[in-house]
This record gives C-alpha cells, sequence and structure tokens, in this order.
C-alpha cells in the first residue's frame, strides 16, 4: 500500500522569523537595515507584516532580507522547520538501524549548528569592533 503525504506550503515569513531570532535581532533591526538597502522609510510594523505572509512575492525584497539575515533567499523560500523536526522525532524513535539513520540525520545537523555558532561568534566579534570604534569616537568628541 503506497502512502501520499501532502506537502505543506512553506511559510516564509515564519522562515524570516526564525532566522532574525536565531541572528538575535529585532524587528526594528531589521527594518533599520532594511531602510538602508531600500533608500526609503521601513517601520518595525512593515517587518511584523512580513512574517504574519506566507509568501514573499517580492524577490528584490526577499533578497535584501536574506542579505541582512545572511541567509540565502531560496532557504527562506523552502526551508520546512517542521519537516526538519519531524525526520529528527522520527529518526530517535525509531532504533532499527540507529547507527545508520543517527548518521544520517545528526550529521547534517551538526553541520547546521556548526554554522549557526560560527555565525554567532562572527556577530559577536562585529559587535566588539563596532562598540571599541564607537567608544573611540565617543572620546574624540568630548
Amino acid at each position: 500500500m503506497e502512502q501520499s503525504f501532502a506537502k505543506r506550503p512553506v511559510h516564509m515569513g515564519q522562515n524570516i522569523q526564525k532566522f532574525r531570532l536565531i541572528r538575535e535581532k529585532s524587528q526594528g533591526d531589521v527594518a533599520a537595515e532594511l531602510e538602508v538597502k531600500r533608500g526609503k522609510a521601513v517601520s518595525q510594523q512593515f517587518v511584523s507584516d512580513l512574517e504574519n505572509k506566507e509568501t514573499i512575492e517580492d524577490d528584490e525584497l526577499l533578497r535584501q532580507i536574506a542579505e541582512i539575515l545572511r541567509v540565502d533567499p531560496e532557504v527562506i523560500k523552502s526551508m520546512d522547520w517542521n519537516a526538519a523536526i519531524n525526520i529528527i522525532s522520527c529518526t530517535f524513535k525509531d532504533n532499527s538501524n540507529a547507527a545508520h539513520t543517527v548518521n544520517q540525520t545528526i550529521y547534517p545537523l551538526d553541520k547546521l549548528l556548526e554554522f549557526f555558532e560560527k555565525e554567532k561568534k562572527e556577530w559577536k566579534s562585529e559587535t566588539e569592533a563596532l562598540k571599541a570604534e564607537l567608544a573611540k569616537l565617543r572620546g574624540e568628541m568630548k
């Protein structure tokens, strides 16, 4: 008997929100950076509205947001977090051939976690450098 599963549509707005939270950015932070990229006013509410949209048709806007979140636009378009979590969940419940299954599942997950940790370290380093530069500038202004 063949099973058929309906593929749920990817919610692009939720993907934006999840990557924003991973990057430890507020909606206001994203709005400010988007305002610079677009050259026109962007509000926090605009970002909130985007995060509630299932699809985002404006490819240029999506590219700019992806740039801010340092992720490929295709990931925002196609990342299905629920499916990924479900795969991991099912893998750990099924212990038959566990070594093979776990290795196939955890390796990509480990790589994803390594990526996020690396990005977090880079972000902290950039933040510290900017804080030092700001302190230096403030010292020169006094």
